[in-house]
């Protein structure tokens, strides 16, 4: 009879303290979830605190409250956009206590910000999508916190200023779009509602007048002339790409923040991400080739949203199904650190940032 092979782990198994046999029953530091890798735990934005209670957000004096719309059946042409908050959300490496190279600033030792979750989305159902869009944005903006939004298709800005322009009454609401389109359509194919359309909606609701609208970034194909007679007739300003090309991103910009300030009390910051060139954002619903840089856009949200009173942003049109290793999602990560950064910096100089329905809170 054979003899059974040793079995080098039998004493191993054996052992009850594997623990000290392995050092597992050392002392080791441990870390904060805010501190953390990005693929540890749960998935928020920058790792920051996920707060959904709107009671909670008022009770913290939140400064910033991320949203995520994962929404995109009012697309018109390539889909996933509804992939985009989470991608977003997860498309950065560093955590903890960020510090801003470009403005010397540590964004989360000066503001308050958090995680304030995701709309109620299901999917195939417009009209719902916006509804609980709306509401969403509605009770987190009434908690004083300036909200921002991670689409998502562009159809969301609809429902998500209209909330923010109603809690600003009788303050007026004006929008800096950054896009390669206008936007403005009457319909897409008999819809109201589709992502070509959300910027007259606004504007023939009466959420948002004509001439409180600057574009940036406009280029290509789209919209026909009808369109633009339609916009000119209703005030909107714009500045075409090749405005950029000729002369120059700094200019442009500071010619569209000056336009911004022209009128309204309040701005809300809308992203469009493929505003960038595809070569560098190419996760679009609608790439157009020929765009601003990500350094030029970073930098003109940098100016916007540390010049006016800024009520809200949002960034949509991140389609992580096209996007080539997130560099569409860090992009739009970016942008919207970029804003907060700029928002820090006005509080640390005891400018006001936090809104407190109308009285001045820092």
């Amino acid at each position: 009879m054979a003899e059974r092979p040793h079995d080098p782990t039998a004493e191993f198994r054996a052992s009850t303290d594997l623990a000290a046999r392995n050092g597992w029953d050392r002392e080791y530091q441990t870390y904060s979830d805010f501190d953390l890798p990005v693929y540890v735990g749960q998935s928020t934005f920058q790792k920051l605190p996920w707060i959904t209670d709107p009671a909670e957000l008022l009770a913290r004096g939140v400064d910033v409250a991320i949203i995520g719309a994962p929404f995109d059946d009012a697309v018109s042409h390539r889909p996933g956009a509804r992939f985009g908050p989470r991608a977003i959300r997860e498309a950065n490496y560093g955590t903890g206590s960020l510090n801003s190279l470009q403005l010397d600033v540590e964004p989360f030792e000066v503001l308050t910000v958090v995680d304030a979750g995701d709309a109620n989305i299901v999917p195939a159902w417009i009209e719902r999508a916006h509804a609980v869009i709306y509401r969403k944005v509605h009770e987190v903006a009434a908690t004083g916190a300036i909200p921002f939004i991670l689409g998502g298709d562009h159809s969301i800005t609809w429902p998500a200023v209209t909330a923010v322009a109603e809690l600003r009454r009788p303050g007026s609401v004006g929008i800096v779009h950054f896009d390669a389109h206008a936007d403005t359509a009457n319909d897409d194919w008999g819809v109201l509602a589709g992502h070509g359309t959300p910027m007259r909606r606004l504007i023939e609701s009466g959420a948002v007048a004509g001439r409180n609208f600057v574009q940036v970034g406009l280029r290509g194909y789209w919209p026909p002339r009808d369109t633009f007679a339609w916009m000119k007739a209703q005030g909107l300003r714009w500045h075409f790409m090749r405005e950029i090309e000729e002369r120059g991103a700094e200019a442009v910009i500071a010619d569209a923040v000056a336009e911004a300030l022209d009128g309204p009390d309040y701005v809300y910051l809308s992203l469009d991400i493929d505003v960038i060139d595809p070569g560098m954002a190419p996760g679009t619903g609608t790439p157009e080739p020929g765009g601003m840089l990500t350094r030029e856009l970073l930098r003109a949200i940098r100016h916007v949203a540390g010049q006016v009173e800024l009520a809200g942003m949002d960034v949509v049109e991140v389609s992580p199904p096209y996007d080539h290793a997130q560099t569409t999602a860090m992009a739009a990560n970016r942008a919207v650190l970029e804003a907060l950064s700029a928002l820090a910096v006005k509080k640390r100089d005891g400018r006001r940032v936090r809104w407190g329905g109308g009285e001045a809170a820092s």
